[in-house]
């Protein structure tokens, strides 16, 4: 029986061919820097955004985002069963961490009062998720990409409070990263066989990059909602760096102090 820690001892083998390019490196688009490089830097750009305790929260954010783009990487180069669990957990506690902080107190369930009793919610959740995805590695990312679901349509309801344009049209340009990196995602799993036939194999290395492009977004507009609940007295606004007028931006969030009266 092969070690957990074996090469190919995966239960998951994505369309991409194994050791093609490298005697070391199982998927080697899927594990380079193109494809992971958003993970790496351009989770540590979204520390642009707030300062204070926001700033804090997002430290809290960035170490499992960085983790997950290291452990997606281990387990493109080996393909072994460990690097399966860390690279899908990673996602889950990442998860966790972000709704956690994140999740509006207006959404908590009616026996939830505070924000530490979400924490414990939380908590004992990604606990049994944890143990729960021993039990069939296979199903994991598909349950992991539901999760999408439900933050586009806490989203949707956000929006119908918001009038600032700006806030609507981050989140298109977020969906639309999404929509693009969700159908990469599908593609690569169900026509791998159309895309080995046309020597193309490649879809989940475009997932990598589609999906960064999508959290890239995603989280200035989280923060954008969540001053507006906890710091009710300041006004966020979004915000691109360098430019608004440059092809490709970092989104982020600045405050307006409030004025004091005297």
């Amino acid at each position: 029986m092969p070690s957990i820690f074996s090469y190919q001892s995966a239960e998951v083998d994505w369309c991409e061919s194994n050791f093609v390019r490298s005697a070391v490196i199982a998927e080697y688009y899927n594990t380079d820097g193109t494809s992971l490089f958003p993970f790496l830097l351009l989770t540590p750009l979204n520390s642009l955004v707030l300062e204070g305790w926001s700033r804090m929260e997002l430290c809290h954010l960035k170490v499992p985002l960085l983790l997950a783009g290291l452990f997606s990487m281990y387990f493109h180069m080996t393909l072994s069963y460990v690097g399966q669990l860390l690279d899908e957990l990673s996602i889950l506690w990442t998860l966790a961490v972000a709704y956690s902080f994140w999740y509006p107190q207006a959404y908590f369930p009616k026996c939830i009062k505070t924000r530490r009793h979400f924490f414990w919610l939380t908590g004992i959740t990604t606990v049994i998720s944890t143990l729960m995805s021993f039990v069939k590695p296979t199903l994991n990312a598909y349950a992991l990409n539901c999760i999408a679901f439900h933050l586009l349509y806490m989203t949707r309801r956000e929006l119908k409070k918001c009038n600032d344009k700006r806030v609507h049209r981050m989140a298109a340009v977020m969906v639309m990263w999404w929509v693009l990196a969700i159908t990469s995602w599908i593609s690569d799993r169900w026509l791998c066989w159309l895309w080995q036939a046309i020597n193309f194999p490649y879809f989940h290395s475009f997932w990598h990059v589609l999906i960064a492009m999508s959290l890239l977004y995603c989280c200035p507009l989280v923060i954008y909602f969540d001053v507006s609940y906890e710091m009710p007295s300041f006004k966020p606004k979004l915000e691109y760096w360098p430019s608004d007028s440059w092809p490709v931006v970092v989104p982020y969030v600045t405050l307006e102090e409030p004025h004091k009266q005297c």
